[in-house]
């Protein structure tokens, strides 16, 4: 009888002699193989060949992708990339999901998790620019000329202006910037079509739910089922920048080579081929 009047029943001789020896002896066993398995080559190599996880703004889905089926063909690294507007981006490395790069469509978003130390400020570089322009339906015959002041209002009949949500999502603030610098926004906020990011406005305009949108240009080339009804005067919004960063949790070695990748000569016609202007400046050595 144990303390507290619970019975227990008495272990076999046998059973302490013989059965916990063998049951320590597997557990000695598994031991030694699991340390075998941990230390043999091919399971390091296959721990270090983890996928280069990039988060990059929906407008440079084309033009990553080729990109990335290139370096793999060159270098047998693959490499997953996932595309959302850049807010919701920024908000997920934020919230501790994994990643190794950051391209973000703005400035603002890139500088947001800078200003929490979730890149590494030396990887920092700006990679692409981009212009927006206002799009229609392929088939429409709209004639438009962007200058201060122009009837948008009019032009979109009882229609609405896809955009990317202009609060947050760059294209969108690109395009209220534009308005409100050439005096029609305030004709035109309470008639926004506002999406998660700028290929869904796309979207709206080339199934013909908006008569009108606007996106960068290199949105425009991709999707027939749209024509570029005018281009916005550069000087009516801030320049267009793509800025990069390597993680600051992340420790891929093949991030770092990837990254530079994006900076070299063999990526650089894939990214003008999709109408992006490459800046000059290199990755940080």
């Amino acid at each position: 009888m144990l303390p507290g009047g619970t019975s227990s029943t008495p272990i076999h001789p046998s059973i302490e002699k013989g059965e916990i020896m063998r049951v320590f002896s597997r557990f000695q066993i598994a031991a030694a193989l699991l340390l075998i398995v941990v230390a043999a080559p091919g399971y390091v190599a296959t721990a270090a060949a983890a996928d280069i996880v990039v988060f990059a703004a929906a407008s440079l889905k084309n033009a990553l992708d080729d990109i990335a089926t290139q370096y793999q063909r060159e270098t047998g690294k693959h490499t997953t990339i996932s595309y959302a507007a850049s807010p919701a981006l920024a908000k997920q490395i934020e919230a501790a999901a994994p990643a190794d790069l950051f391209i973000s469509a703005d400035l603002a978003w890139m500088d947001y998790l800078a200003d929490r130390k979730l890149i590494k400020p030396d990887s920092r570089t700006n990679l692409l620019g981009n212009s927006i322009v206002l799009i229609a339906p392929a088939s429409s015959t709209a004639t438009v000329t962007i200058a201060p002041n122009f009837p948008l209002a009019s032009l979109l009949g009882n229609g609405r202006l896809a955009m990317a949500e202009p609060s947050s999502v760059p294209a969108g603030k690109y395009g209220k910037a534009a308005l409100e610098k050439l005096g029609v926004w305030a004709s035109v906020a309470d008639r926004v079509a506002a999406a998660e990011n700028v290929r869904a406005a796309l979207l709206l305009v080339s199934r013909g739910e908006c008569p009108f949108g606007i996106v960068y240009k290199t949105d425009a080339a991709v999707d027939p089922g749209v024509k570029i009804a005018a281009a916005f005067p550069p000087d009516t919004y801030p320049p267009v920048v793509y800025p990069m960063a390597l993680v600051a949790t992340s420790t891929n070695p093949d991030a770092v080579a990837f990254a530079a990748y994006l900076h070299s000569p063999a990526a650089r016609p894939l990214f003008e081929k999709q109408g992006f202007t490459v800046l000059s400046e290199a990755p940080a050595k």
